[in-house]
């Protein structure tokens, strides 16, 4: 009987020490990091199963999203984390130093831990406080990251702050520190990318009496310039291209015949900065065409979901702006979505246009993050919309970036190569640009010209629906290509001529006629504008001189003598779906028509041209200020149904001020 007690008070002993032990082991482990968790300390998380560097924002192209679990944190393992974040915000930024930490919880599709705190007795942003001496503290308001935006240095002491306003912040270029004064970044423009221009010069007519240009339909400069302005300063003078600010306006040029794609008007005045010169105007108008009557479209959407894509106005502005443009498709177009971040993959199939909520949720469904293979998503694209290539269609692929790629191919030569390469698949490409800081217009600009593209910058959704809804017709459907002009001048009545803009669109004299040589496209609806300063016979302007040729002579023609004519314009241009040029050629007279006299479209054009010299310092701007700017605008302003004139004479007389 003993014995069996004996055993069993062994039994239950020995039990015992083996809870106590386990419950010991427990608790070491549980506060090997740290303090014992308690109420104060600890905030749950879900955490994935992955590094913590690797604790970023998925974005689109996982496709299986990672195991999740639950655990507790103490204040030491919340720094570690917060530590890694802000390493990660600080070099997406640009912006380095020691960010207020501990998290908020995290959100399910993986974004880490931002930086908060705990209670504290105070915090201060700018002049506002958002602590008490209660220990109490409440999330930061905009008023508050208002008043980040406008302090040169702020106290964060451990402020509890939401991912979404510290990513606000973040994207903003202010920096959060706790408990130190650190001073706040002033928003940069020196990683966004500009090729150099340089004005064109006068050009005398006996030595050169023919200039040769492609067309260029971009509109990109003008928003960006109307970006910066907007922002309270004037934009880098090479971010100024006068062509594509002119031709982001629509002008009241007469409908083309039917022999025709586009109408040709010229018109000839006084040079409103110059008025003892000339100044020549000739508009294209393309033809206009209902989106009933576009035929079946297949586009590729390629969207770029990298890391520098997540500001407001990047990926969400794009996101919004692409809504609008699947609101427009019909049951014959057919749309297909890459992603690409650090590597491409297609997101969505080629899909009818009129499955609209399929479409829109795969749109929907798009995060930023990761690196950026530009280069590798180009291929894809192209490659899914030679797959669904529509016979007598319009194929076209819209890529929408930053234009920051990293990653695999990403110089300027490389991509303007393989764009080359897949435009003679007979798909066009379209380029819309977005977001600051980073952006990258030089390679954007140049990817476009090359593919028989067209380029925009949407800097709000106002331009989005402008570009891909107003004016869907000249962005998506092109009506010509391979267009081309070329001026020759009467030399007994012009001595010297420049054109305004075109810098990078110049071609040689005999590229006019070279059939192989590209050029710029023309789609449905839009307005092409170009301006020529013209010097006349016997005015005094010193031109350099040019010795003269020893086996040759220049002779001026005896019908150039008894002509009136001041120049003749000659136009090249294919229709889209063939190899072989059509010729128009028109003879040009000037017939002395004041400056007051002529057309809305002439004077509101010269206003443009005259305010990008202003913003360019050129030397050609002659005496003209913005405030003569505003005024030949205001004298041109015209019917303006969308306001966009009225716009614009809004931003010379913001750039009057900040002068």
């Amino acid at each position: 009987m003993n014995c069996n007690l004996d055993k069993t008070y062994r039994s239950i002993i020995t039990l015992l020490l083996t809870v106590l032990l386990t419950v010991i082991v427990y608790l070491l482990a549980g506060c090997r990091g740290g303090e014992q968790p308690s109420d104060m300390d600890t905030t749950a998380y879900s955490v994935t199963k992955q590094p913590v560097a690797k604790l970023e924002m998925e974005s689109a192209e996982n496709a299986q999203p990672p195991i999740e679990e639950k655990i507790v944190l103490n204040r030491e393992q919340r720094f570690a984390i917060a530590s890694e974040k802000r390493k990660q915000i600080a070099e997406r930024t640009k912006m380095h130093g020691n960010y207020g930490s501990s998290g908020s919880a995290l959100k399910s599709e993986g974004m880490a831990a931002s930086t908060a705190g705990d209670a504290s007795s105070s915090m201060k942003v700018g002049e506002q406080n958002c602590g008490n001496k209660n220990n109490k503290t409440r999330d930061l308001t905009d008023s508050d990251l208002e008043a980040v935006l406008s302090e040169s240095s702020i106290k964060l002491s451990e402020c509890r702050v939401s991912p979404k306003k510290i990513n606000a912040i973040s994207g903003k270029g202010a920096s959060c520190y706790s408990d130190c004064y650190a001073p706040i970044p002033q928003p940069c423009f020196h990683t966004e990318e500009y090729d150099r221009i340089y004005d064109n010069e006068f050009k005398s007519v006996i030595n050169d009496p023919v200039s040769t240009f492609s067309i260029d339909v971009d509109v990109a400069s003008y928003s960006n310039v109307r970006r910066f302005i907007n922002q309270g300063t004037l934009p880098p003078k090479d971010a100024v291209r006068i062509e594509e600010m002119i031709n982001y306006f629509s002008y009241d040029y007469p409908d083309p015949d039917k022999k025709h794609p586009f109408s040709i008007t010229t018109e000839i005045s006084t040079c409103p900065w110059n008025k003892s010169n000339r100044l020549a105007h000739i508009g294209l108008q393309g033809k206009r065409i209902s989106t009933d009557e576009f035929p079946p479209s297949n586009l590729v959407f390629l969207i770029d979901v990298s890391g520098s894509m997540r500001n407001n106005n990047k990926l969400p502005l794009l996101k919004q702006s692409f809504r609008m443009l699947v609101k427009q498709l019909r049951k014959i177009d057919h749309v297909a979505i890459v992603v690409y971040s650090g590597s491409a993959r297609e997101v969505l199939p080629s899909t009818q246009g009129n499955r609209k909520d399929m479409i829109l949720s795969a749109i929907n469904g798009l995060y930023a993050g990761g690196s950026t293979a530009g280069g590798a998503g180009i291929q894809l694209a192209y490659n899914i919309a030679k797959e669904n290539f529509i016979r007598k269609g319009n194929n076209r692929v819209i890529l929408a970036t930053d234009g920051d790629f990293n990653i695999g191919v990403s110089s300027d030569s490389e991509l303007v190569r393989i764009i080359e390469e897949k435009r003679k698949m007979g798909i066009f490409l379209t380029v819309l640009g977005f977001g600051t800081g980073n952006y990258k217009d030089a390679k954007m600009e140049q990817i476009a010209d090359k593919g028989n593209g067209n380029y925009a910058y949407i800097d709000n959704i106002h331009e989005g629906k402008k570009v891909l809804v107003s004016e869907i017709g000249g962005t998506l459907l092109t009506i010509a290509k391979d267009v081309k002009i070329q001026i020759e001048f009467n030399p007994t009545n012009v001595k010297a001529y420049r054109l305004l803009g075109y810098e990078n669109r110049k071609l040689a004299r005999e590229d006019f006629n070279n059939d192989t040589k590209d050029a710029g496209e023309m789609g449905a609806g839009h307005s092409v504008t170009a301006l020529y300063e013209i010097v006349p016979t016997g005015a005094d302007l010193p031109m350099p001189e040019v010795d003269e040729l020893k086996y040759q002579r220049t002779e001026v023609s005896p019908d150039a003598v008894e002509s009136d004519e001041m120049m003749t314009v000659k136009l090249r241009y294919k229709p889209p779906r063939e190899d072989i040029s059509k010729l128009i050629v028109i003879p040009v007279i000037d017939n002395d028509i004041a400056l007051s006299e002529t057309s809305d479209n002439f004077r509101f054009s010269a206003s443009i041209a005259q305010f990008g010299m202003l913003l360019r310092d050129s030397e050609f701007k002659g005496d003209v200020d913005f405030e003569s700017t505003v005024k030949l605008a205001r004298s041109a302003r015209g019917e303006d149904k969308n306001g966009y004139r009225a716009e614009f004479i809004r931003l010379v007389e913001m750039c009057e001020v900040f002068n």
